[in-house]
């Protein structure tokens, strides 16, 4: 795989094609870079909502009007749309659920190593939540780490994507119910395939040269 190929050749789309859907396979290898997606002293603080048929991604649509409405038919006629969220808190019930599932899957080598690991994360939980007071920000960070994977595994496979901050979270969040279940929105993803009306795939790509954007010393 070369992955600078990737990089330059993958862009946001901006029409996709309706009668395009794609194979669940690569649907659950996106799903598994979800999940799997590194984030701080391993929080994990997401959960991601993959609407795929037409009932789903209407719920979604129907809450881009007004400013956000040119983002409905991306949402519309996606092959998949995820709904990246994040929890309003990292609570002792999920903090003690990380731990345990480590314990499960074999991380600890002894049960000192297992506590210094929760005392760790719970250290730095605390610190975001009492002390910085900036827990929602540092959480919706690890998103972006997740989001980050999701568009490079996408176009490693083939996948059009297009991320999208254009939305009305708050509406979001009550067309799913979100709040009763901990969670609030951050971001979409639209995923599927570009269509003629695709603008931006006939564009050449554009960046800063890299002189500008990376140092060596």
């Amino acid at each position: 795989m070369n992955v600078a190929e990737i990089a330059t050749s993958r862009r946001t789309c901006k029409a996709f094609d309706p009668s395009r859907k794609i194979d669940p396979a690569a649907i659950e290898q996106l799903k598994t870079l979800l999940r799997f997606a590194p984030s701080s002293v391993n929080s994990q603080p997401w959960h991601f909502i993959v609407a795929s048929t037409a009932e789903g991604k209407e719920k979604i649509a129907a809450t881009l009007a007004g400013r956000f409405e040119y983002n409905a038919p991306k949402v519309r006629n996606a092959s998949h749309v995820v709904v990246l969220c994040v929890r309003r808190d990292l609570d002792d019930a999920h903090l003690q659920a990380l731990v345990d599932q480590e314990d499960a899957d074999g991380r600890f080598a002894t049960p000192e190593a297992r506590d210094t690991q929760h005392n760790a994360r719970s250290f730095y939980t605390n610190l975001h939540r009492d002390q910085l007071n900036d827990l929602p920000r540092w959480t919706e960070k690890q998103i972006y780490i997740a989001l980050g994977a999701l568009l490079f595994g996408a176009a490693a496979l083939g996948v059009d994507a297009c991320p999208m901050e254009g939305i009305d979270a708050a509406a979001i969040d009550a067309a799913l119910g979100l709040e009763a279940q901990g969670l609030r929105c951050v971001v979409l993803t639209a995923l599927g395939y570009s269509s003629a009306d695709d603008f931006n795939a006939r564009l050449p790509k554009s960046r800063l040269p890299a002189a500008t954007v990376i140092s060596e010393i």
